[in-house]
């Protein structure tokens, strides 16, 4: 365990290259590095909510703030602007992302007051430009691929829905089901990760709880966590067999807070598969517009 006291801890992803897990405090406008081997952490300020960061080819990531994707140095520190995605809509946010197997960058947006469906899906494609693929989410989730890349995984969080679909090929999507629909009172289903069998894991945001589920959508094991929003999880250090969760304080009251004092820290626990690698943003793509017009 990690004591990080994030507001709104989210997106981790294990980083090879560094042996360290990178993640998010989303209302807390932080980025976060941690070196499980040494215990060694580092944390950088954004000017705005940071939803994710993804690792890209060339040591640098991107990060989707509330004011669109950037670029960010960890050797300076800098971020900046690669492209705009919603100006249009000054209440939405960005939320969750990952990498597809070809190195594109798939991410979603959501209505920050969490009251109306304006949060979108999208993919940046290899102009720089976001294309929407999906729409109609209070908050989008949880984007993850199959291990062979063909099958799409999705949350609709406020409808506790997780949704598959179909990969015709690298750039569309096809068939939308619903692949999950969590029980009521068993929370929300926030970000999710795959493993190497196939099986989708799903944190619960006021479920206390991550749940592996199987490629049929068959509840496999849950594993319970001493804290009411769960968020994310990565797999990582050598084998990918440890998963680290990320959680929050945010949306407890003053008493639900004192009786969770580990709320907003970081957990581990070992999976009984491995996870799959953490992808990056393919150096074709790491020029991307650097004129900030990604509509």
């Amino acid at each position: 365990m990690c004591e990080v006291g994030a507001e709104l801890g989210e997106g981790p992803v294990w980083v090879g290259r560094e042996s360290a897990l990178w993640f998010v405090d989303i209302k807390g406008c932080r980025l976060h590095r941690w070196r499980p081997a040494t215990g060694e952490r580092q944390s950088w300020s954004t000017p705005a909510p940071p939803g994710f960061l993804t690792p890209r080819a060339d040591g640098d990531f991107i990060v989707g703030l509330k004011t669109g994707l950037h670029r960010f140095e960890p050797g300076t520190g800098a971020l900046s602007l690669l492209a705009h995605v919603e100006p249009h809509l000054p209440e939405n946010r960005l939320n969750d992302g990952c990498v597809s197997p070809e190195g594109a960058l798939w991410f979603g947006s959501m209505h920050d007051p969490e009251t109306k469906p304006a949060g979108v899906l999208y993919r940046l494609n290899e102009q720089g430009r976001c294309e929407a693929l999906d729409e109609g989410y209070v908050v989008t989730n949880g984007p993850a691929f199959s291990p062979d890349g063909r099958i799409f995984y999705h949350c609709d969080s406020a409808r506790r829905l997780i949704y598959a679909f179909d990969r015709p090929d690298a750039r569309t999507l096809a068939n939308r089901r619903v692949f999950v629909r969590i029980d009521d009172g068993a929370g929300f289903p926030d970000g999710t990760a795959v493993d190497t069998e196939g099986c989708l894991w799903v944190a619960l945001w006021a479920g206390w709880s991550v749940r592996r589920y199987s490629p049929s959508g068959r509840l496999l094991a849950t594993v319970t966590l001493p804290c009411a929003n769960v968020t994310k999880l990565a797999f990582g250090d050598r084998d990918l067999r440890t998963a680290y969760v990320t959680s929050a304080r945010h949306g407890l009251t003053a008493a639900e807070r004192a009786a969770q004092p580990l709320a907003g820290d970081l957990f581990s626990f070992i999976a009984p598969a491995p996870g799959l690698p953490q992808m990056q943003v393919g150096a074709e793509r790491m020029g991307l517009a650097e004129s900030p017009d990604g509509n």
